[in-house]
């Protein structure tokens, strides 16, 4: 091996910070020369003003002042043009035109809608504690903010104002807590701009959220839907069919016949319904240690109930999450309560909850097994 082509061996160690790959790979490195050990580099990025240039200007200098005889690195930047950034999109797609991966029959993501019959009941925080929940069990993870009247998850991840890197209609999600996030509040000109969209525009919206993301490998893709049985539950469905559905509710009895409107949809459409978390249960009186059950009580298991009746199989009560101050505090922090207070009663339901996801029993129906049938 030559001195360049150890210097090619170094760099495609090098991986873009957003896209994962190697930067070699990506077609990323435009010149590469030497003399008497003085490396001289130039670097394409994928968009001008690129946030993590700095992160690739220590990376590759420190790969490159790595190899036996380099003296010195010259790095230099310059920007792709619009076939060098067609052949990155075509990388990162694995050579396919724009699809949503989740929706292939060889996905092995599993993609959970978060549903609620009603507004409210903390669905959006049960999603944002489950995808860091699931990250702190090594999980790959992403959440996808479908709620697009209430998008609340940037600000309970922490992201509230940040943009993902755009290369033309292909999209890098923002990072928090391990956690990869996509919302429609992040391509909003202004947070305060109303979303007033109406039922295909709505399913076209959520489309473009699922295939021009470069989400990577995902184990898990939580999504938040919004609340009630509208337009985008049904659209859910339609584009990732194999996706399964939780339901939120609260301990009200009253709440279980609207939670139970959230599961009904997705059982019409035939997605699975795994299981009912209550969220605002009773917690233990922070004095004298009384439980107090401030939004009543079996609303959880109500709905469980109903549904299982209605599915035909059982729908479990996962868990319930106790009623904290936490929760709200953290919310508005943007720090998760798992991640804020991972020893807090509710932070543990959160990560019981998970658990019982992940363990989940696996079902080799409508599983391709991939064995040819003998011929005869």
């Amino acid at each position: 091996m030559n001195f360049i082509d150890s210097l090619n061996d170094a760099l495609s160690k090098v991986q873009d910070p957003e896209l994962h790959r190697s930067i070699t790979e990506l077609g990323m490195v435009e010149e590469l020369t030497e003399v008497k050990g003085d490396v001289s580099i130039k670097v394409l990025l994928t968009i001008s003003g690129c946030p993590m240039q700095d992160r690739l200007r220590g990376d590759i200098t420190t790969a490159l002042k790595n190899v036996e005889g380099v003296k010195s690195v010259e790095l230099a930047f310059g920007v792709m043009s619009q076939e060098q950034r067609d052949y990155v999109k075509k990388v990162v797609r694995g050579g396919r035109e724009k699809t949503i991966t989740f929706a292939q029959p060889e996905s092995l993501t599993r993609v959970i809608g978060i549903a609620s019959g009603k507004g409210g009941v903390g669905k959006s925080s049960v999603t944002a504690n489950l995808g860091v929940a699931f990250a702190k069990k090594g999980l790959r993870v992403g959440i996808l903010d479908a709620d697009v009247y209430g998008h609340s998850i940037p600000r309970l991840m922490g992201l509230m104002g940040q943009r993902p890197t755009a290369i033309d209609q292909l999209f890098i999600p923002l990072e928090s807590f391990g956690v990869k996030v996509v919302s429609m509040e992040m391509f909003k000109p202004e947070r305060s701009d109303p979303v007033a969209y109406r039922g295909p525009l709505l399913h076209r919206v959520l489309e473009q959220l699922l295939s021009d993301a470069h989400w990577g490998d995902l184990d898990v893709l939580l999504i938040d839907l919004p609340p009630g049985t509208g337009d985008l539950a049904i659209s859910l469905g339609q584009l990732i069919p194999n996706s399964e559905i939780v339901v939120v509710t609260t301990p009200q009895i009253a709440a279980a016949e609207v939670a139970e409107r959230a599961g009904r949809i997705a059982h019409q459409i035939h997605q699975r319904v795994i299981g009912v978390i209550e969220n605002m249960s009773e917690y233990g009186c922070p004095t004298c240690g009384e439980k107090i059950a401030l939004f009543g009580s079996g609303g959880g298991e109500e709905t469980s109930r109903r549904l299982s009746a209605l599915v035909g199989i059982d729908v479990p009560l996962l868990g319930k999450i106790a009623f904290n101050p936490e929760l709200r505090t953290g919310g508005d922090d943007g720090v998760p309560l798992v991640q804020a207070a991972p020893d807090s009663d509710s932070a543990q339901s959160i990560l019981a909850i998970a658990e019982i996801l992940v363990k989940r029993s696996k079902s080799l129906v409508g599983v391709r097994l991939g064995i040819s049938p003998e011929s005869n």
